[in-house]
């Protein structure tokens, strides 16, 4: 076995997106190619509605598909082919935009006024950048779950963890996209095959990724059920996590334990040209689609 490096730790940093919302990005728009086959990465999360209740109102998408999971709140949804409804907790949205779409995605919070779900962006393929636009809605109760002796807890977002297999299917990116939980001073290993990118996002708790070996260095206070852990290596709240290559992620929970989402895809390995809601292969396919925006030919009919 051969342990994932942890190559880079940064905090998400704020951004205001759509309307006015309030939200973290961990990545998205510096170099296309970072996170390949992934794009961006948001968390928009708050409990004070004048931060997200604006929303992202109608906008257009191509050449990607789009990953929406929901853990507080809900978020409403419409497009231009005549689509609607609601992600409530817990749920999974998967929209392939493909030749285009416009749509508009609405969140509104719970009883206490709470909302909280993740974004990805997913590349296509240049042999997919103008499919059939598509859904896959699917509600958090399919969403599997495994629970081991420990306490951990992984629910498979989307792929297939150790047999339990999400039904999510279709996306191009084939991510595995596992929301995990780890209790305090646990250390676990996650296999992640060697031919895709990898990275974790803490939103609750802490943990190191460290080397699984023993931590050495400033410790907590005291030991966490019995395991020291290197209080400089925890990574905390909204800190996304990179790895090198390997066939395996090692964490150790924090004090509180630790909730994250561990995502990894095979790169497509093609260029990108990216402006705004739209990513294409060249700056020429750019311009195309931009044309195409202005003189009202944009949304094609179906195939």
């Amino acid at each position: 076995m051969s342990i994932r490096p942890v190559i880079e730790t940064r905090r998400a940093s704020p951004h205001i997106e759509g309307a006015g919302v309030h939200l973290h990005r961990a990545f998205g728009g510096q170099d296309p190619l970072a996170e390949d086959p992934f794009l961006l990465f948001d968390d928009f999360r708050g409990d004070r509605p004048r931060d997200y209740m604006a929303g992202f109102p109608w906008h257009p998408h191509r050449g990607i598909e789009t990953i929406t999971y929901v853990l507080a709140g809900t978020v409403e949804h419409g497009d231009s082919l005549g689509n609607r409804g609601i992600l409530g907790p817990g749920s999974l949205q998967l929209m392939t935009a493909g030749r285009g779409i416009l749509h508009q995605e609405m969140p509104k919070g719970d009883a206490m006024g709470r909302m909280h779900g993740f974004q990805l962006w997913g590349n296509l393929p240049k042999r997919l950048k103008m499919t059939d636009p598509r859904y896959q809605d699917i509600p958090g109760v399919e969403l599997p779950e495994r629970f081991e002796d420990d306490g951990t807890s992984i629910r498979v977002v989307i792929g297939d963890y150790r047999g339990v297999k999400s039904p999510v299917e279709g996306i191009a990116a084939d991510p595995q996209y596992l929301d995990v939980f780890v209790p305090a001073g646990k250390r676990k290993s996650f296999k992640i095959d060697t031919r895709r990118r990898a990275f974790a996002y803490v939103f609750d708790g802490a943990a190191s990724f460290r080397d699984a070996a023993r931590p050495e260095g400033v410790l907590l206070e005291k030991e966490v059920a019995g395991q020291e852990v290197n209080i400089r290596d925890l990574s905390g709240n909204r800190t996304l996590v990179r790895f090198g290559a390997g066939d395996e992620v090692t964490v150790t929970a924090g004090p509180d334990g630790v909730r994250f989402l561990l995502i990894s895809g095979a790169p497509i390995n093609e260029p990108v040209a990216w402006a705004g809601p739209i990513v294409m292969n060249t700056e020429a396919e750019l311009r195309q689609a931009f044309t195409e925006l202005r003189n009202g030919t944009f949304i094609k009919p179906a195939h």
